[in-house]
């Protein structure tokens, strides 16, 4: 037997009858035949089930026979309807392609429609055209109109001349004319408008808005006749140069009659000697002067009056008013920057200019005028000895300049920087000016009458205080310099001036006078850490810590000397020496005890007359009381050590808060 048999009889006897048969225990030959004989059984069963259902099977035939005839015909009739559409549809895409093509027909035809329409349009000279044209006039909306559309016909006519269009000669002649004519009546509305700026008392500005309405114009001029348009452009430049000139010469002049009649001299400086006819304390009329060295309300110029009416000389001339140059200067220069900015935008917007251009034309018309109010300040400042009103002209500058910037107007850059070469040198030579008369101040020729403060530091601290506040707002590093040295100046000259006295303590309260004198009035009008007043707050604080201690030392010189002495020898250990003051110690106790309430009233008096400032007495006074009270709690914690203790004068003592109660006494109530 084959492996492949093998195989084949194993996967038999696999089989759930076989297994069933050999489980059973059956003979197979015998179960064999049985089967045998079921499936012939089986098979007469069926035959005989056929043979009783022939009629039916007979008649299913026919049935069947029926239906295939009928679906024969039914696919007949779906292969015509089929063709039928075939048919159709070849119909259907030639209709469809015919449309197409008709389609792009009509697109084809009214695309040349419109353009053929449009040429005509564009070229076509209409009757309302030569009508307006010819006899609209200028300042008609509806001449604005029709000359837009001649324009754009012209246009239209110089690009189809290009491309040799036959119709353009048809209508040549006629535009010509027609433009000739505009040309013509532009030029004669434009130089009326221009001249109507020269009338006496004339606004110029009602015509330039005129002007400004109609700029499409002078577009106009531009394309077709650029001899008018330059010819339009150079008589408004001469026109307007003239007016300018003309106004602010007049103007400066007029407003110059309403300064202050007097003015600073060399007889102004800081270090000038004070006559009795015209002292520091002599007031002037503000008629006929201006402060000096004080600010007073002259810097509102850079505030509240910066942008406020100009001045009108006539009307100030019926009541008389006066004005420091600074005012009439801030007047100048703001009618020049409201007339400035208008023109050069109403330039760059009608004659259509970038901002070079417009520049240029700028300075043709404000050049002559420019070079006569830098003329002008260059005259009044090279004779002006006064500081304040030289740096507030300078802030105005740069405030105005600011001001065109944030007008998107820089035509005025260049006068301002002259201005300012103008303004900073002389300011310049009149701060070394004050400087060289502060340090050439003769002291010994002029000595300080009494402790209280020298005219020459009120004067430097009111002119300090001035000119820090004006320089606050907008730093200037050139300024900053000039003041250091002035103040090094100045506080050389108090030092020069205290040292006439003949005793420390008039020396002391000179000095401490003058830096509080300052101090006070820089900080007042200033802000409170500028480098001024931070430096004579550190001169004060010197000064009266040592007058503090030159009075204490009148009144309790032994008590704060021993103090001082004992406290060295017991942090070295010197108890032996400390043993050896008992007697020395005993007169300082009996001393103190006798006389410390009368001393403290002559401590009082003797302070608050020193000073004219009762703020700067008290301080004083509480400083002293305050030291003198550390010291008392010194000498007491000393005499508690041994062998000090025991020393019997110690019971003579007061107690310190005995002491610090009579202290609370002078205390002030304000």
């Amino acid at each position: 037997m084959s492996h492949s048999e093998e195989e084949n009889l194993q996967d038999h006897l696999q089989e759930d009858i076989v297994k069933e048969a050999l489980a059973s225990g059956q003979d197979l030959r015998e179960y064999s035949k049985q089967v045998e004989v079921e499936l012939a059984s089986c098979e007469q069963a069926s035959i005989q089930d056929y043979i009783s259902q022939a009629g039916n099977i007979a008649q299913l035939h026919t049935q069947i026979s029926s239906c295939d005839g009928i679906l024969a015909r039914m696919e007949n009739l779906l292969l015509s309807f089929q063709t039928d559409l075939g048919s159709i549809s070849s119909e259907i895409l030639t209709l469809q392609q015919e449309s197409v093509d008709m389609n792009l027909r009509l697109k084809n035809r009214q695309s040349v429609r419109g353009e053929l329409s449009q040429f005509v349009d564009d070229l076509v000279v209409t009757e309302q055209l030569i009508t307006t044209i010819m006899e609209t006039p200028v300042s008609e909306q509806q001449f604005l109109e029709q000359l837009q559309v001649l324009d754009h016909k012209i246009e239209f006519l110089k690009e189809q001349s290009f491309r040799e269009a036959r119709a353009a000669q048809d209508v040549k002649d006629v535009l010509e004319k027609l433009k000739i004519k505009a040309v013509a009546k532009i030029r004669e509305y434009f130089l009326l408008k221009i001249n109507q700026f020269k009338k006496p008392l004339a606004n110029y500005q009602i015509p330039q808005n005129a002007m400004l309405r109609f700029k499409f114009y002078f577009q106009f001029l531009q394309k077709v006749n650029r001899e008018v348009a330059s010819e339009v452009r150079e008589e408004y430049i001469d026109t307007m140069s003239k007016i300018m000139f003309s106004y602010f010469k007049s103007y400066s002049g007029r407003l110059a009659k309403l300064q202050f009649e007097e003015s600073a001299s060399r007889e102004d400086l800081l270090g000038a000697e004070e006559s009795q006819s015209k002292g520091f304390f002599f007031k002037p009329s503000l008629k006929n002067k201006t402060t000096v060295f004080s600010v007073g309300s002259r810097d509102e110029v850079l505030s509240a009056e910066l942008e406020a009416p100009i001045i009108v000389p006539h009307a100030q001339q019926k009541t008389d008013q006066r004005y420091p140059h600074e005012m009439l200067f801030r007047s100048v220069q703001y009618a020049l920057v409201d007339n400035a900015c208008r023109e050069f935008l109403f330039i760059s917007e009608f004659f259509m200019l970038d901002t070079n251009t417009a520049q240029e034309l700028f300075n043709n018309i404000f050049g002559k005028t420019l070079s006569v109010l830098v003329k002008q300040a260059d005259s009044f400042i090279s004779d002006s000895f006064d500081c304040l009103s030289v740096f507030l002209c300078i802030h105005l500058v740069q405030r105005y300049q600011l001001l065109c910037h944030k007008r998107c107007v820089g035509g005025l850059d260049r006068y301002w920087e002259n201005l300012n070469g103008v303004l900073w040198p002389r300011l310049s030579n009149v701060m070394q000016m004050n400087i060289v008369s502060v340090r050439e101040f003769d002291t010994t020729r002029r000595r300080p009458a009494d402790v209280r403060p020298h005219y020459s530091t009120r004067r430097y601290a009111e002119f300090s205080a001035a000119m820090v506040g004006i320089n606050e707002t907008f730093p200037h590093e050139q300024m900053n310099r000039l003041l250091a040295m002035l103040q090094e100046e100045v506080e050389g000259l108090i030092l020069r001036l205290a040292s006439q006295f003949p005793t420390r303590k008039e020396q002391l309260l000179f000095l401490i006078n003058n830096y509080d004198l300052v101090m006070s009035i820089v900080i007042e009008r200033t802000k409170d850490d500028s480098k001024e007043s931070e430096t004579f707050r550190e001169q004060l604080k010197t000064r009266s810590e040592e007058f503090v201690s030159l009075v204490l030392e009148n009144h309790f010189g032994h008590l704060i000397q021993w103090s001082k002495e004992a406290e060295r020898k017991l942090d070295a250990g010197d108890l032996e020496g400390l043993r050896a003051e008992e007697k020395r110690v005993s007169n300082i106790i009996g001393d103190f005890s006798r006389d410390w309430k009368k001393s403290l009233d002559s401590i009082n008096g003797e302070i608050l007359s020193s000073f004219p400032n009762l703020k700067l007495g008290t301080s004083l006074l509480q400083q002293a009381l305050t030291t003198l009270v550390q010291y008392y709690h010194r000498f007491s914690r000393v005499l508690g050590v041994a062998p000090l203790s025991q020393i019997a004068a110690t019971a003579q003592l007061i107690n310190i808060h005995q002491l610090m109660v009579e202290v609370k006494r002078y205390k002030p109530n304000f």
